[in-house]
């Protein structure tokens, strides 16, 4: 739309109403400059702007109901020394005046910390047979290669969960008098933890089989100097991170496998394509052809070459959606989201299954628009208004569901995003475009199990912003999946109740500690009772 030819011809209101079209034009245009200048630093390698979030519109804190002024609040602190176990009793004297009667001991509990090295010589028997083979006796349980399981718990507890980078936690080695190089903590921290990695990844499966809900988020990474992506996966019970470099569909597809890297031609699969408007050739040749199991990537391209697949240049890419449908066929054929909802912030790649939708990300765009009159202030601030307040119905819903109080809410939410006419045309596009995912946003009145928002994804991923922030990123594949599994064990254990440092004790098997399960099992136990 141009600017009229007479401006002088315009009334008072009509120059009002052009002054708002332009501003709102002139900080749209703002806006694309802007995501272009970051753009052309980027390709220039130079840096950017800093990323600053907008702050919260606190909708979800202002809807909780309030606790009483006293409840939360301890009084006196607690039993403090409940856990406490006395390792040591020391008597201490004090001259006194003679004549004075003894009346037994005051307790004043100290707690301290033994940190120093202390180093170890087994001498090892060493025999040799009748037959010429030498024998020599075996070492401890828990000891592997040159150093103790304590010091190796300490290195990945300072260094997963405390945030500490490795220079720091180099230093602060030797300062205690640890006789160790870079390489040799490089290698306490990479080397030989398959099995942490293997705990891991059955987390996520454990998860992905049980759990009636799981919520996702991602966030940068570097890996390799190269810019990447670290994707979070997880609920109450668990949390799993992967980093890898890219953010499509086939990615979070690939990584809902849980490490499996077949493709399957199943049911879900074909019935994936359809949904996707893959044409209806493409889908019956696939579907007609015997062979449906394939196990890696490399069969898969191959028998999309032999069917004449790859060779089609039409729209959708039929490469594309039979890829993505084999990955959503191989999910399902490993017994993974079985009825389970994938509750995401609108980011398309999530938008896989039963799909739920955050609602503290959809109010966000509604407190997040520019606003030039009194006008779009008023018609914003009611709209927020009437979205906090339905979204509070939601939360009281979901703790009392009823069919009755399901079909108030279903007109309900049309009333507030349906066909408004507020005077503020984008609020208005805005409202009518989150209605176009009405079915999404209220997946809550079928499943009332679920979470309205994606708060614990994004709460996990922190530690990997944390991670990236302090110490950049990782070099070697070794050191991005130790990364990614500490890190999301550790996450895991807060959530099961378990100290990370148990945790560690219990799989280097250092004497005395607490035997920890097996948290894959914990996990199914957690969601079979939830």
């Amino acid at each position: 739309m141009g600017l009229p030819g007479d401006i002088d011809g315009l009334s008072n209101g009509e120059l009002k109403a052009l002054v708002v079209r332009l501003l709102g034009e002139v900080a749209e245009l703002k806006r694309t400059v802007g995501e272009q200048r970051e753009e052309i630093a980027r390709l220039k390698g130079l840096k950017g702007r800093p990323q600053i979030k907008p702050s919260s519109s606190g909708m979800e804190k202002a809807t909780e109901p309030r606790a009483p002024a006293n409840e939360g609040k301890r009084r006196g602190g607690g039993d403090k020394t409940s856990k406490r176990v006395i390792a040591e009793n020391r008597f201490v004297e004090v001259a006194v005046p003679a004549g004075s009667r003894f009346k037994g001991y005051e307790k004043f509990v100290v707690q301290d910390l033994v940190l120093r090295a202390h180093a170890i010589c087994y001498r090892r028997e060493r025999w040799v047979t009748p037959d010429g083979r030498t024998v020599i006796a075996p070492l401890p349980v828990g000891v592997s290669g040159h150093f103790g399981g304590e010091l190796r718990r300490f290195v990945l507890s300072l260094y997963h969960q405390g945030q500490v980078t490795m220079p720091r936690l180099l230093a602060q080695l030797r300062a205690i008098g640890i006789d160790i190089s870079k390489r040799q903590v490089v290698r306490l921290l990479i080397a030989g933890q398959d099995g942490f990695c293997d705990e891991a990844r059955d987390v996520l499966r454990a998860g992905l089989a049980s759990a009636a809900w799981i919520t996702v988020d991602d966030t940068g990474a570097r890996h390799k100097a190269t810019n990447g992506i670290c994707t979070q996966i997880g609920n109450e019970h668990f949390a799993w991170f992967g980093t890898t470099q890219s953010k499509s569909r086939l990615n979070f597809l690939d990584l809902l496998r849980a490490g499996h890297t077949d493709y399957v031609i199943n049911a879900a699969a074909l019935s994936y394509m359809r949904g996707r408007d893959l044409s209806g050739s493409v889908i019956t040749r696939l579907a007609e052809h015997p062979h449906k199991h394939f196990p890696n990537t490399l069969a898969w391209r191959e028998h999309l070459d032999r069917l004449g697949i790859a060779a089609l240049k039409v729209t959708p890419d039929p490469v594309c959606i039979a890829t993505e449908g084999a990955l959503w066929g191989s999910v399902k054929a490993h017994g993974f989201l079985p009825d389970t909802v994938i509750v995401s912030d609108d980011a398309g790649q999530f938008n896989i299954g039963l799909h739920a939708l955050c609602w503290v990300h959809a109010e966000r765009l509604v407190h997040k628009l520019d606003t030039f009159t009194d006008q779009h202030r008023n018609a914003q601030q009611r709209s927020r208004s009437l979205i906090w307040q339905f979204y509070k119905t939601l939360k009281v819903y979901r703790d009392a569901p009823s069919s009755r109080r399901k079909t108030a809410l279903r007109a309900r939410f049309d009333r507030i995003f349906c066909n408004q006419r507020t005077g503020f045309v984008t609020l208005d596009r805005l409202l009518t475009r989150l209605h176009a995912n009405k079915a999404e946003l209220l997946m809550v009145l079928d499943r009332p199990e679920i979470p309205l928002h994606t708060n614990g994804s994004e709460n996990d991923i922190r530690c990997q912003v944390t991670k990236r922030k302090i110490s950049g990123g990782t070099r070697s594949d070794a050191g991005r999946d130790c990364r990614d599994a500490f890190l999301g064990i550790a996450k895991t254990c807060t959530k099961l109740g378990i100290t990370f440092w148990d945790y560690l004790g219990a799989r280097l098997a250092i004497p005395g500690q607490p035997e920890i399960p097996y948290l894959p099992q914990i996990i199914r136990h957690r969601c079979a009772t939830a």
